[in-house]
C-alpha cells in the first residue's frame, strides 16, 4: 500500500512559476514509477509528467519545455516544477504511484489568472 500527498498548488498569475511535491509512504518508493496527472472539469485525466524508476522521463506536448519532473528516492518525494504557466494549465493535479498496481493522491489545485 501506498499513501501520496500533494502540496504546493495555489494561485499564480500567467508567466509565473510553481513547484508541486507528492509525498509517499513506504520503503520502496525507489520502485515505482512516478506521474503527473490533471483533470479539467468534465474533461478526461489527462498525462502530463512521468518519471521511471530509473530515472526516464516523458512529458506531454503541451507541458514539454515548460515542466520538469524530478524525484528525491531519498525524500519519497516526486516533484513537478511548472515555469512559464497559462491559464489552460489551470486545473487539479494527481500524483501517481504504479508498479503492479497504481496509487493516486488526492490532488491540489492549480489556478494560473491574473
Amino acid at each position: 500500500q501506498v499513501q501520496l500527498v500533494e502540496s504546493g498548488g495555489g494561485l499564480v498569475q500567467p508567466g509565473g512559476s510553481l513547484r508541486l511535491s507528492c509525498a509517499a509512504s513506504g520503503n520502496i518508493f525507489s520502485s515505482y514509477n512516478m506521474h503527473w496527472y490533471r483533470q479539467a472539469p468534465g474533461k478526461q485525466r489527462e498525462l502530463v509528467a512521468t518519471i521511471s524508476s530509473a530515472g526516464g522521463t516523458y512529458y506531454a506536448t503541451s507541458v514539454e519545455g515548460r515542466f520538469t519532473i524530478s524525484r528525491d528516492n531519498a525524500k519519497n518525494t516526486v516533484y513537478l516544477q511548472m515555469n512559464s504557466l497559462k491559464p489552460e494549465d489551470t486545473t487539479v493535479y494527481y500524483c501517481q504511484a504504479s508498479r503492479l498496481r497504481a496509487y493516486w493522491g488526492e490532488g491540489t489545485q492549480v489556478t494560473v489568472s491574473e
